[in-house]
């Protein structure tokens, strides 16, 4: 479990032996907005060397108020949520690459539909609108794993890459980023309105298309009524399907100094 606060994934992990007494867990400390700290955590997988069958880019930030940098000088939501697991599937080819069938699950979210990419300001400099560049980053990561599907499917690597929203669900996402910089725990009225689900219910999507055997290169999977719903395969949004990915991951690749391997 690669986690930003050990202590938090500390008591996840003891959680899941309450249940699973068996289960082989180990806790990792990665922040996904330090590259510094991506490339400290891939380069000790590495190091051990053992194959990786399924790694799922699943951290987010939602919606600071206010314009926030990373470490390396991203857009804070820019930064976690797409250029950090771009960074870290790259640094991880290796190991999912000697699997025998690995797979990339990437949580991308229901705010890309109708989301753009804007290359002349990607890093909100000129203009900043919260919701806008969280939107911005989730329609990234829709069309990186896009991208690494269709690159995939090129050089007949034996990896699958899927992606997943998981629709409007209950957790703390839509206010400790709209709170960050305060002590407000003050939730959004718009969220206590708009119908949605429990964090159980709202994990089928992503799980669905982490281990769904039957799924396929490229495969997008939401709740069937958008925002609550059993999970199935979706639709993938005109945002995806109009987005130019190729120049995404060109300037995904020089922002983060890597790239997939050239076979």
């Amino acid at each position: 479990m690669a986690v930003r606060s050990e202590s938090k994934g500390d008591l996840a992990r003891r959680e899941i032996h309450k249940e699973f007494p068996k289960a082989l867990i180990e806790v990792r400390t990665m922040d996904l907005s330090s590259l510094e700290s991506v490339r400290a955590f891939s380069a000790q997988l590495r190091q051990e060397g053992r194959p990786l069958d399924l790694l799922v880019n699943n951290a987010g930030l939602m919606m600071p108020p206010r314009r926030e940098l990373s470490s390396d000088g991203f857009e804070l939501q820019f930064a976690t949520n797409f250029l950090g697991h771009f960074a870290l599937t790259h640094l991880l080819l290796p190991l999912l690459l000697a699997a025998k069938a690995s797979r990339v699950t990437t949580m991308t979210s229901s705010a890309a539909i109708g989301a753009q990419i804007n290359f002349d300001d990607l890093q909100g400099e000129k203009s900043y609108t919260p919701m806008a560049a969280y939107a911005q980053s989730k329609l990234a990561c829709l069309l990186f794993a896009n991208r690494l599907a269709a690159i995939a499917r090129e050089r007949g690597w034996p990896l699958l890459s899927t992606s997943a929203h998981p629709g409007h669900v209950r957790t703390n996402l839509q206010t400790s980023g709209p709170n960050m910089g305060s002590d407000s725990t003050r939730k959004r009225l718009l969220f206590r309105l708009v119908p949605s689900m429990g964090v159980e219910w709202g994990t089928d999507s992503l799980l669905q298309a982490a281990t769904d055997p039957a799924a396929t290169q490229g495969a997008f999977f939401g709740p069937r009524f958008l925002i609550i719903g059993n999970s199935h395969v979706a639709d993938q949004p005109r945002s995806a399907k109009n987005g130019d990915s190729m120049r995404l991951w060109q300037v995904a690749e020089a922002l983060t100094g890597t790239r997939p391997p050239s076979a």
